[in-house]
């Protein structure tokens, strides 16, 4: 089996490099939460830092009157094989601390960044790694001091916001609790032991920790604390004695002070049965041998979330794209491909498979129709216009049978009319398939990273489109002028076969002279003529839907990006690459999303192979 140095030490190293990557947080239970810590619990002054400092072996925290700790400091103590102690910030990466009245100047500034130099409070923490051959390898969390009244300069509720902030570490089941209360004060009252007994009722999680045992009265000692009698906890008491201010004042080094400290327990007539397991260098043996317990019980689980996060990365890589390939050859390939993917979007909307097809022919069964109902050929084939345009056609020479030339400019003129809902259904439907480009575009996934292909392709698109709008509107102005260059002499014919009604009594007889001001001859030309062109109406109705349908979207659905295929096979690999350049921040996201991912693998492998070795 695994060292329990090199466990711990491996947990820390994982939580650290979580840290660097920002996977701390956030929705659902995190590596870095599912990693036991030990949080350090406790009223203020009672003597938090000074336990924290005997841990260590160093003095590096701020110190003062009132409410010193104001933002959660997370410590990892890497215990390292030899060589010279260093701490580094999170915050400040390259600096090398190995001054440690510096390390508590960096503390209280970074502290100051953030709250500014008042009393009030801030949960962003402060990330500091130790690095030292005399510590234990432990991550331990210094949390603000528990209150209960707010002093000048503070919000009315930072006794309640200090509670909420030490509840969110305390609370997690994976949090070990260290809970600091002063000997000179009654157990009872402890605000650690309160809290710790809410958020840990079996006690499973909690440690308790007496300090000041040597400030108690004369004549009292708090032997009953520490055997567990006055308040039982599943895991020894441990009593620690502080440094004295004289000693603080005086500098005395940490390993001294411990040596005090161990005199103290051993010569003591109330504690010194206890002496072995008293002092703040038991204190960290305890907390790391129980921490390397719950590592091994929690491994199937610690390896289960690292499984099912590395499955949910992937899944994100590949949503969001895997990184570009260099080779020229290679991007022109993912370039096409992700044209292809656009393009089967673009044509399962043209074939119902997505909305937006059926607007087509929405235009051909709703739109059409109605504009050529709104036609003005009852204007056009008024008896006055029919007399003005016969009489104009005649000439000098009135006709002598039937005004033949008359009725041609009378259908000449009203199958123009035609040409306004032809190139209307052609408009329309080009921008039905404008819009339905710009909904493919946004609706391919492979193609949301790249922003300048996308612009490409819609650019291209657009421009087939308006080429096939052109053809289009070509070919229908075709069907209408066909219309008129040759007509249906059938129709004709047939209206000589039909019988004339009888004149009524007393009329004038008819003649070519008189027709030309008969309202029931000008009628009835303009009646055939009306008649003609509905006939016309009818299969226009029918051919410019074929006609729009072959010249636009027969062509769109075929050779849509045609032209753009051509143009980038032709392409250098630096007009290639630059197609490709990607979102900023996906390229970001994706670079963390790999960088978390090679730390879950790397975690995965490293705890299997420490924990089972």
């Amino acid at each position: 089996m695994a060292t329990m140095e090199s466990l711990i030490g491996l947990i820390n190293k994982i939580q650290r490099a979580c840290t660097v990557l920002g996977d701390h947080g956030g929705e659902g239970l995190s590596l870095w939460e599912a990693l036991p810590s030990v949080a350090v619990v406790g009223g203020q002054s009672s003597g938090k830092s000074s336990v924290l400092e005997s841990v260590v072996g160093r003095d590096f925290l701020p110190r003062g009157s009132g409410i010193v700790t104001r933002r959660p400091l997370v410590l990892q103590l890497h215990k390292t094989e030899s060589g010279g102690e260093y701490a580094e910030f999170l915050h400040a990466p390259k600096k090398r601390f190995t001054d440690f009245a510096a390390v508590r100047k960096e503390i209280a500034d970074e502290t100051d960044r953030i709250t500014g130099k008042t009393k009030q409070i801030s949960n962003i923490p402060i990330h500091l790694s130790i690095y030292s051959p005399h510590v234990v390898n432990l991550t331990l969390i210094d949390l603000p001091g528990l209150t209960k009244v707010a002093v000048e300069g503070q919000q009315d509720s930072i006794v309640e916001d200090i509670e909420n902030m030490v509840r969110s570490y305390v609370e997690k089941p994976n949090c070990i609790i260290l809970a600091i209360s002063p000997a000179n004060q009654d157990i009872a009252t402890s605000d650690a032991i309160k809290l710790a007994r809410e958020v840990d009722p079996t006690g499973e999680r909690t440690f308790g920790v007496l300090t000041k045992l040597d400030l108690m009265d004369k004549g009292t000692n708090a032997a009953d604390v520490l055997e567990g009698r006055a308040y039982r906890l599943q895991h020894p008491w441990v009593g620690i004695v502080n440094r004295s201010q004289a000693d603080i004042n005086k500098n005395v080094d940490m390993i001294v002070a411990r040596r005090k400290e161990r005199e103290y327990f051993e010569t003591s007539p109330d504690y010194g049965h206890l002496a072995s397991k008293m002092g703040s260098e038991f204190l960290a043996k305890l907390l790391s041998k129980h921490l390397e317990l719950v590592i091994r019980q929690r491994i199937p689980s610690i390896i289960a979330l690292i499984n099912k996060t590395i499955d949910e990365l992937n899944a994100e890589l590949d949503r969001i794209g895997r990184p570009i390939a260099a080779d020229g050859g290679a991007q022109l390939y993912m370039i096409l491909e992700l044209c292809r993917a656009f393009d089967r979007i673009f044509k399962e909307h043209l074939d119902g498979g997505r909305p937006g097809g059926d607007r087509i022919y929405g235009v051909f069964d709703n739109q059409l129709p109605a504009a050529l109902k709104k036609l003005p050929f009852d204007r056009h084939l008024s008896l006055k216009n029919v007399q003005k345009v016969v009489t104009e056609a005649d000439g000098y020479q009135p006709h002598l049978i039937a005004p033949e030339q008359g009725y041609r400019r009378l259908i000449d003129g009203s199958i123009s009319y035609f040409k306004g809902p032809a190139e209307a259904s052609v408009d329309a439907v080009h921008f039905v398939l404008k819009e339905l480009v710009r909904k493919s575009i946004a609706e391919t996934e492979e193609l949301k990273r790249f922003p300048t292909l996308q612009n490409d392709i819609a650019t291209a698109a657009n421009e087939a489109l308006e080429r096939f709008r052109e053809e289009s509107r070509k070919t229908v102005i075709r069907l209408v002028e066909m219309e008129s260059s040759y007509l249906t002499v059938d129709f004709f014919r047939k209206l000589h076969t039909e019988p004339e009604k009888k004149p009524e009594k007393n009329a004038n007889p008819s003649g070519p002279n008189n027709d030309r001001f008969n309202d029931n001859y000008l009628r009835r030309i303009g009646s055939n003529v009306k008649a003609y062109i509905s006939m016309v109406c009818d299969t226009l109705k029918n051919t410019i839907p074929k006609a729009v349908v072959y010249c636009q979207v027969r062509e769109a659905k075929r050779s849509l990006l045609s032209n753009f295929y051509a143009q980038v096979g032709r392409r250098e690999k630096e007009r290639l690459s630059a197609m490709l350049d990607e979102d900023p921040q996906l390229m970001e996201r994706r670079t963390q999303i790999a960088k978390r991912l090679e730390l879950y693998k790397s975690a995965r492998d490293e705890i299997d192979a420490v924990a089972w070795k």
